[in-house]
C-alpha cells in the first residue's frame, strides 16, 4: 500500500512539490500573461480605433474649416456688403438703358468675386451644393453652384421658408442642428448641413442680407468610406443635439441604446478622446470611443467590435498555451531529473544499509560524494567502521573481564578450609592468652570469609569499611603500630551507599606499600566519603590520602594501566587497575579512580561512584 502512496517518501514529496510549484508557476504565468495580453489587446484596439477616428476627424475638420471660412468671408466681405446695400430696396435688376445701369456692373462684379472665392475654396465644388447671397427682401440674390439643377426659381425664398432659417440666422454664431434635407430636392432629398449667417450694413448694425452655404453629408460619409468597420461595430456622428448612425454608407438618425458603466481613463493617446465602457440593450459589454470632429458640438463615436477583439485574443491564447506547454515540459523534465538525482543515491544508500544488516561493514566509496547524499554516505561508512571498532573493543573488554574474574578466582584458594583452620588457631591463642594473635587471626578469618563470597556483588559502604579495618589491623601488627587509619564519613546515610566488594582494600594496600613503607617512618592514612553534586548528577566520592613518598606521573599511569609488578600478597593481585576497570565496566567511563599526588608529600586516590543506597 505504501508503494502506491509516493507522497510518503521524500522523493515523492520533492517531485510532488516541484510539480505543484511548476503548475502554480504555469497558472500564475498564464493568468498574468492573459491579463496583460488582454489589457494590451484592448488598449491596442482602443488606440487603433482612436487613430482611425482622428484621421477622419482631421479630414472633416480641415474641410469644414475651409467651408466656414468661405461662409464668414461672404458675411464680412465689403464688396458683398456694398452690393446688398445697393439692392436692399430693389425688387428687380436695373435694365441696361436705365439710369441705374451701373448697378448691373456691381452685381456682375460681386457675383464674379463670389464665384472666384467659391472656386478657390478647397473641395467646395465637391461638397458645397449651393452658396446664396441674398438681400433681406430675397430679391436680386446671388447663387453659385456646380449642380446642373442649381438654378431653382426663388431660391432665396426657398431657403428662407425652411424651418431652421430664422433660428440659425438669429444665432450669435453658427448653429449646428444636425442634418437637414436639401430644400431644393423634391425627390430623395440629400442630407445637408446648412451654414446661415446674417450680413450687416457696412455703415450700421442693420441686417441687410444673409449668406447660405449648403454642405453635403457626403463630406462625412466619403471620409468614412475606407474606415475599417466589422459587422458588429457601430459608427455614429453627433452634430449638435442630433446623432446619426452610419448604415450602408448613409446616415440614419438615431443612436443605439446603451448604458454607460464607467469611464476608461488612460487608454487613449489624445486627452480629448473619451473612452467608456457601456452595456448594450442586449446585455453585452462593449467599449465606446468618441473623438471630437474639430467643429464645436461635432463628435464621431465608434462602438468597438467584440468579434475582432476575440479573434485577436485567440492568437494570444495560442501564444499563452505554447508558453504554458513549455513551462509544463520544463517542470516534467525537472521532476524526472530530480527523480534520477535522488533515486539512485537513495538506492545505493539503502543497499549499503542492507549490507550492514547482513554483517558487511566494509567501506563503500560509491555512496560518498560532494552532495548531501555523499555526506550521508560518508556518515554511514564512518558509522560502519565505528561499529567494527566498537565490536572489537567490546570483545576485548569481555576478554579482559573474564581474565580479571579468573585471577580473582585463583586468589580464592579453598577459603572455607583456611577459615576453619584459622578459627582453630584463634581458640588456641585465646587459651594461651595471646590476644594479639587472636585479633590477627579474627581479622584474617573475616577477610577469608569475604573472599569466599566473591567480588561481583555490591555491598554497603559500612561492610566495605569493616573489611578495610580488618585488613589494616593485620598490617598494624606487621608494621609494629607505626601506621594509623582515620575514617571520616560525611553522614550516616553514606554507610548505606553501595560499593563493589574489595574496592577500598587495594587502595589502602597501595598507600601502605608504595607510599608509607618506602618513607621508612610512621605514616597516616585518611579515608573520607562524601556526597557530591557534579555534571553526572549526585555521586559518591571516596578519597584515600596518605602522607607517604608520593607518586610521579609515570607511576600514576603505570598503576592505572596495570603495568606495575604484582606483589606476593594475594590481595594485591586484585590491583588498582582492576578495581578501576570494574567500576568503568559497570557504570561507564565517567566513573572510576583518579590520582592526585605530590612527590615527597602525599598521594590522594579518589573513587567516584553513582550515589545508590542499599534498600534492605
Amino acid at each position: 500500500m505504501e508503494k502506491l502512496l509516493p507522497f510518503k517518501t521524500i522523493r515523492g514529496r520533492i517531485i510532488t512539490y516541484t510539480a505543484a510549484a511548476m503548475l502554480a508557476l504555469a497558472v500564475i504565468t498564464v493568468t498574468i500573461c492573459f491579463t496583460v495580453f488582454q489589457s494590451f489587446l484592448r488598449r491596442n484596439q482602443i488606440q487603433s480605433a482612436e487613430y482611425n477616428l482622428q484621421m477622419v476627424c482631421h479630414n472633416v475638420e480641415d474641410t469644414m474649416n475651409n467651408f466656414t471660412a468661405l461662409s464668414r468671408w461672404c458675411s464680412n466681405n465689403g464688396e458683398i456688403s456694398h452690393y446688398l446695400e445697393a439692392f436692399k430696396d430693389r425688387t428687380r435688376m436695373p435694365s441696361i438703358s436705365s439710369g441705374d445701369s451701373p448697378l448691373r456692373i456691381t452685381a456682375i462684379s460681386t457675383y464674379t468675386r463670389l464665384k472666384e472665392e467659391y472656386r478657390n475654396t478647397p473641395r467646395a465644388s465637391e461638397y458645397i451644393t449651393r452658396v446664396i447671397i441674398s438681400p433681406v427682401n430675397r430679391r436680386n440674390y446671388l447663387l453659385v453652384s456646380d449642380l446642373a439643377a442649381a438654378g431653382t426659381p426663388d431660391a432665396a425664398g426657398t431657403v428662407a421658408r425652411a424651418s431652421y432659417f430664422e433660428e440659425m440666422c438669429a444665432a450669435p454664431d453658427y448653429l449646428w442642428d444636425g442634418f437637414h434635407s436639401d430644400p431644393f430636392s423634391l425627390v430623395d432629398p440629400e442630407p445637408t448641413i446648412p451654414l446661415i449667417r446674417p450680413i450687416n450694413s457696412p455703415y450700421s448694425d442693420q441686417v441687410i442680407g444673409w449668406s447660405y452655404c449648403s454642405v453635403s453629408a457626403r463630406l462625412i460619409t466619403d471620409s468614412l468610406r475606407s474606415y475599417p468597420q466589422p459587422p458588429d461595430s457601430l459608427l455614429y456622428v453627433t452634430i449638435g443635439s442630433r446623432s446619426y448612425v452610419l448604415e450602408d454608407g448613409s446616415f440614419r438618425e438615431g443612436i443605439p441604446e446603451y448604458t454607460v458603466l464607467s469611464r476608461v481613463d488612460g487608454s487613449a493617446n489624445n486627452p480629448d478622446t473619451q473612452v467608456q465602457k457601456i452595456r448594450m440593450a442586449n446585455g453585452s459589454s462593449r467599449f465606446l470611443v468618441t473623438c471630437p470632429l474639430g467643429v464645436e458640438g461635432w463628435t464621431i463615436s465608434n462602438i468597438l467590435s467584440e468579434s475582432a477583439f476575440f479573434a485577436q485574443r485567440q492568437v494570444y491564447l495560442l501564444i499563452i498555451g505554447f508558453i504554458t506547454l513549455i513551462i509544463l515540459c520544463m517542470g516534467a523534465g525537472l521532476a524526472l531529473t530530480l527523480n534520477k538525482a535522488i533515486g539512485r543515491p537513495v538506492k545505493r544508500l539503502c543497499g549499503k544499509i542492507d549490507d550492514i544488516a547482513r554483517g558487511d561493514f566494509s567501506r563503500m566509496e560509491e555512496i560518498e560524494g560532494p552532495d548531501e547524499f555523499g555526506i550521508i554516505g560518508r556518515g554511514i561508512n564512518g558509522m560502519s567502521e565505528n561499529v567494527v571498532t566498537l565490536m572489537d573493543k567490546r570483545v576485548d573488554d569481555e576478554r579482559q573481564k573474564k581474565d580479571l574474574e579468573y585471577q580473582i578466582l585463583q586468589s580464592q584458594i579453598n577459603p572455607h578450609f583456611l577459615y576453619n583452620t584459622l578459627n582453630s588457631i584463634k581458640w588456641m591463642a585465646t587459651i594461651q592468652n595471646a590476644t594479639g594473635i587472636a585479633e590477627m587471626i579474627t581479622s584474617l578469618a573475616r577477610l577469608m570469609k569475604n573472599v569466599s563470597k566473591g567480588t561481583a556483588a555490591q555491598i554497603p559502604l559500612k561492610e566495605e569499611l569493616d573489611l578495610v579495618k580488618d585488613y589494616f589491623l593485620i598490617q598494624q601488627y606487621r608494621y609494629g603500630g607505626s601506621i594509623t587509619l582515620d575514617c571520616q564519613i560525611g553522614s550516616e546515610e553514606l554507610y548505606r551507599c553501595l560499593i563493589h566488594r574489595f574496592t577500598l582494600q587495594p587502595i589502602i594496600e597501595n598507600a601502605l606499600f608504595h607510599g608509607i613503607e618506602p618513607k621508612g617512618c610512621a605514616g597516616h592514612i585518611l579515608l573520607s566519603a562524601q556526597r557530591v553534586q557534579s555534571d553526572l548528577g549526585t555521586v559518591l566520592q571516596i578519597s584515600v590520602t596518605d602522607n607517604g613518598v608520593g607518586m610521579s606521573r609515570e607511576q600514576i599511569e603505570k598503576v592505572l594501566s596495570a603495568q606495575s609488578a604484582p606483589g606476593a600478597d594475594f590481595f594485591r593481585q586484585v590491583g588498582i587497575h582492576n578495581v578501576n576497570q570494574r567500576i568503568r565496566y559497570d557504570f561507564g567511563e565517567d566513573y572510576g579512580i583518579s590520582i592526585d599526588s605530590v612527590e615527597g608529600q602525599y598521594t590522594t586516590m579518589t573513587i567516584t561512584l553513582p550515589y545508590r543506597l542499599n534498600e534492605l
